[in-house]
């Protein structure tokens, strides 16, 4: 519980944490809040020679309204996620899902960044960013490139992200106003990944769906955007007939692993358990 002999980087731009990353190359990783990449060096899972702790760049902190669209820089953390009033009035559903990440001394040191940059696939800002369509920014060498979040998840802990790039924003489009949401969760006790989870978010027009999108936490080797299950309930009611064959689809896209969370099939069945659930409360949330 160890970890290996490293030497400990702490730049203050990001210009000068993307030069150590392209000094030492496959070496190097970058340091947001820790969460996932020190077990994994604890555990000898992981071993860089080189930890470029990315807390003292000022630049990579806090939360803009850019008109329409949302930026929050990579270095902000769940805490302050859960406290930002622009967010509790425009993007609400980001609250409500840090709220159920692990517990308050985590959440006042994890970093949104650290939290969809490392590709682990029990986290539960990837799917939420799918959800909501969000955009990271990846800055390198060879300056800034964006690639949309349900672009970003290869596979377990590979991304898109280049060895010498660093997710410094994710820009998140603001849903209409009155739009419904929900983030469900079921997890072992307080401060566990998910057994399975989903969030929606959803629009309402004449008491019928607008507009849904679907993501899922935990049940395949990345974050997985149901986008067949948003698009059967588009134009629905919402009645049981039309959810039941959105839930069977979220389903049928799901490949969990069977751990001590449960079987495979179990897990399956919670994660379309799950999205019910976030339907039926997006659903009393939004206005027609």
């Amino acid at each position: 519980m160890i970890p290996g002999a490293f030497t400990y980087h702490r730049p203050s731009s990001v210009a000068e944490a993307v030069a150590i990353l392209v000094s030492h190359g496959d070496e190097a990783r970058p340091l947001s809040g820790g969460h996932s990449l020190i077990p994994m060096m604890k555990l000898r899972m992981a071993a860089p020679e080189h930890l470029v702790d990315l807390g003292g760049i000022a630049d990579l902190k806090g939360i803009s309204d850019d008109g329409g669209t949302i930026t929050i820089r990579a270095m902000t953390t769940q805490h302050e996620l859960i406290a930002s009033d622009l967010l509790a009035s425009k993007l609400p559903i980001i609250r409500e899902t840090s709220l159920l990440i692990a517990d308050p001394q985590i959440r006042y040191v994890g970093t949104l960044g650290g939290n969809v940059a490392n590709g682990d696939p029990g986290n539960d800002m990837p799917a939420l960013m799918q959800c909501l369509n969000a955009t990271y920014v990846l800055t390198g060498p060879d300056g800034e490139r964006e690639v949309p979040a349900r672009d970003f998840y290869e596979a377990a802990y590979f991304t898109a992200l280049a060895p010498e790039e660093i997710l410094t924003a994710v820009r998140i489009p603001v849903p209409p106003a009155g739009h419904g949401y929900a983030y469900e969760k079921l997890k072992r006790k307080v401060g566990d990944y998910a057994t399975a989870a989903a969030a929606v978010v959803l629009t309402l027009e004449g008491g019928r769906v607008s507009f849904c999108s679907i993501a899922l936490t935990n049940v395949a080797d990345t974050p997985l955007f149901a986008q067949e299950a948003g698009e059967i309930l588009a134009g629905s009611t919402l009645d049981t007939a039309t959810v039941d064959r959105a839930v069977a689809a979220a389903e049928a896209i799901t490949e969990p692993a069977s751990d001590g969370r449960g079987p495979a099939e179990y897990r399956t069945k919670m994660a379309g358990v799950m999205l019910k659930r976030a339907l039926a409360k997006a659903a009393t949330r939004a206005t027609s």
